[in-house]
């Protein structure tokens, strides 16, 4: 698990790092084993009063496209000093208005072992065309139930970083 105070360091070196006109709001920084996620919140996309729901997201999309492109060199070149200072690799995001888009990022692989039952609910979806393989299976599950316990597992990550703060303060620290 990654620590409170690991994330918070990794925060606080990309909102230093980061150029500030790329910061409309604070930089959201996620933090796993392998990655780091930095997200940017553009400003919005100025649009007249009754635009549809369909121009704007493209006018958004158009933004986000522009931005990726325009900052290429210069966000490779932050993402390679921040993969050297951290050891993980580094993904962008961008948020306009209300569309999100995340730029190439890891796809790690994961290991686990399947009891029969739930082999077959994997095979079940790939049979059905949901998914192509028991791989896309089971990362299509993964994301529905991330979908459908936010709450839970942000009260679960909650209480680890609480222990894992307790942990750092206990005698061996």
């Amino acid at each position: 698990m990654i620590t409170n105070e690991a994330e918070q360091r990794v925060r606080g070196w990309f909102t230093g790092r980061v150029p500030e006109q790329w910061q409309h709001e604070p930089v959201e920084v996620s933090v796993d084993r392998e990655e780091v996620i930095v997200r940017l919140t553009l400003a919005d996309v100025d649009l007249a009063e009754g635009t549809a729901a369909a121009e704007a997201d493209e006018a958004r999309a158009g933004r986000a496209r522009a931005f990726r492109e325009d900052t290429r060199a210069q966000r490779i070149s932050i993402a390679a000093e921040a993969e050297r200072r951290f050891e993980r690799k580094v993904s962008w995001q961008v948020r306009v208005g209300e569309r999100e888009e995340l730029f190439t990022h890891v796809a790690a692989p994961v290991m686990t072992r399947l009891r029969q039952p739930q082999r077959q609910v994997l095979d079940t979806l790939v049979d059905a065309g949901v998914a192509r393989s028991r791989s896309e299976a089971l990362a299509w599950c993964v994301r529905l139930v991330g979908q459908h316990q936010d709450d839970w597992l942000a009260e679960l990550r909650e209480a680890m970083t609480t222990v894992a703060d307790v942990r750092a303060k206990g005698p061996d620290a």
